[in-house]
């Protein structure tokens, strides 16, 4: 594996996320659209689902605001890399942001200097795990700033678990419709402050029609506020509730909620 494979793919890796939905994603929208009874609802999951063929049919991304770069890495600890990672997926960055293209999002926090590049300190914001193997998986999430602006983070006490979920309301009822839904919940319960956090935002990367009984029960809470597509109204305010946990410290229970648009977007590569 040479360091131009890893910038090739991850350049193909954000073409693909922000041209074409991944079809458990696809799936979720379509299910809804054939299941949503209020009239104007339906008209906005149409449109959805044009929007979503259009991007794919023209090869242009799916929404104007193509997203914060963020990249989870799992490197096998048999895998033998003669060059530095970060730096090939930077550079994948930065040659998406011209050939995909990329809007320039990133920008310095305090002067909003923008280097037109999405690159800066600590952007792309690459997450590194070792896992067993010889294989280099790479998965990339643009994160648009209108689903991340309403995401949130509680540092609850031990005994609170049963008021995660009415946390998960409270944060999607403040949202209402500026995160474009309906949307996709990342849950992250458990580890640190940081930690959590993180939990959150790559349990959007699951099959979003896979989940498990607790995730179903708060899904079915949040659609219960009847928000709808786009704020509207509707049965469908979310789509999929996606959780994972870190063991946290005996005196805390760290919980955040990352919030996703309908426009789950994703796209994962294995090298060897």
């Amino acid at each position: 594996m040479e360091y131009e494979d890893v910038v090739r793919t991850v350049i193909e890796l954000f073409r693909k996320a922000e041209i074409e939905l991944s079809e458990d994603v696809v799936r979720a929208l379509r299910f809804a659209y054939e299941n949503e009874e209020n009239e104007i609802a339906r008209i906005n999951l149409k449109n959805i689902l044009e929007n979503v063929e259009y991007a794919k049919l023209k090869g242009i991304p799916i929404c104007q605001d193509t997203g914060l770069p963020i990249v989870f890495v799992e490197i096998g600890r048999e895998l033998c890399l003669d060059f530095d990672i970060k730096s090939a997926i930077t550079e994948g960055v930065r040659r998406a942001t011209r050939e995909v293209p990329l809007r320039p999002n990133a920008v310095h926090p305090l002067t909003r200097e923008n280097p037109g590049d999405n690159v800066g300190k600590g952007m792309p914001y690459v997450i590194i795990d070792v896992v067993e193997g010889d294989r280099l998986k790479i998965a990339v999430m643009p994160k648009g700033a209108g689903s991340e602006n309403c995401s949130a983070l509680k540092m609850m006490l031990p005994h609170d678990s049963k008021k995660i979920k009415r946390f998960v309301l409270d944060v999607v009822r403040s949202a209402m419709g500026k995160p474009c839904p309906p949307i996709f919940i990342g849950l992250g319960i458990g580890s640190t402050f940081d930690g959590c956090a993180k939990l959150a935002k790559k349990a959007l990367l699951r099959d979003v029609t896979q989940m498990n009984e607790f995730e179903m029960d708060i899904l079915d809470a949040v659609n219960g506020l009847g928000i709808g597509p786009m704020g509207m109204g509707g049965k469908f305010t979310a789509l999929a509730v996606l959780s994972e946990i870190g063991y946290c410290h005996t005196a805390s229970l760290p919980v955040a909620v990352n919030v996703q648009c309908w426009a789950n977007r994703r796209a994962f590569a294995v090298l060897r």
